[in-house]
């Protein structure tokens, strides 16, 4: 697997960190990240390509109207799993962003918080320093809450998330 793309590495990185506690077993949650049906059923994208392997896509498209190559998270890959407990892939910044082709990561982790809930631990890591970098930062800060408002409200939890 190709990781040429991530700028990335030491522990000098910046990171975002979300938490969000959904009313679903750590298992179901898993698996609505893991597969193109899991991702279509709370997400919602135009299309996507998930292959549950090292190396697999985890491309999600949110439009299929830009030309190839701007219409999500093309070319991303699962960087590693465990089976109903953790997920990581890399990820890529939106078109309109300097940083387009450099990847930055997400590390999943999916906890039993009680009976029938589960604490999904979002850190999206591998940020460097510079105003690209910021507005690269920026812009996941919004678009993972809201991203993890939508796995919330599949289960119609009563449980917000940070």
């Amino acid at each position: 697997m190709d990781t040429s793309t991530i700028a990335a590495s030491g522990p000098d990185v910046r990171s975002l960190v979300k938490e969000v506690r959904v009313a679903a077993v750590p298992g179901d949650v898993w698996a609505a990240w893991t597969s193109t049906e899991g991702i279509a059923s709370w997400w919602g994208p135009a299309a996507s390509n998930i292959e549950l392997r090292i190396g697999g896509p985890f491309e999600i498209l949110f439009s299929l109207e830009p030309p190839e190559g701007q219409r999500g998270s093309e070319g991303c890959r699962i960087l590693s799993y465990v089976p109903g407990e953790s997920l990581s892939f890399t990820w890529n910044a939106p078109p309109h962003l300097p940083l387009r082709s450099t990847n930055t990561w997400v590390a999943l982790t999916f906890s039993a918080a009680g009976p029938d809930e589960t604490l999904v631990r979002m850190v999206h890591t591998g940020f460097l320093d510079g105003p690209d970098w910021d507005d690269y930062m920026a812009y996941f800060d919004n678009a993972w809450a809201y991203v993890l408002g939508l796995l919330h409200d599949h289960w119609d939890g009563d449980i917000s998330g940070d």
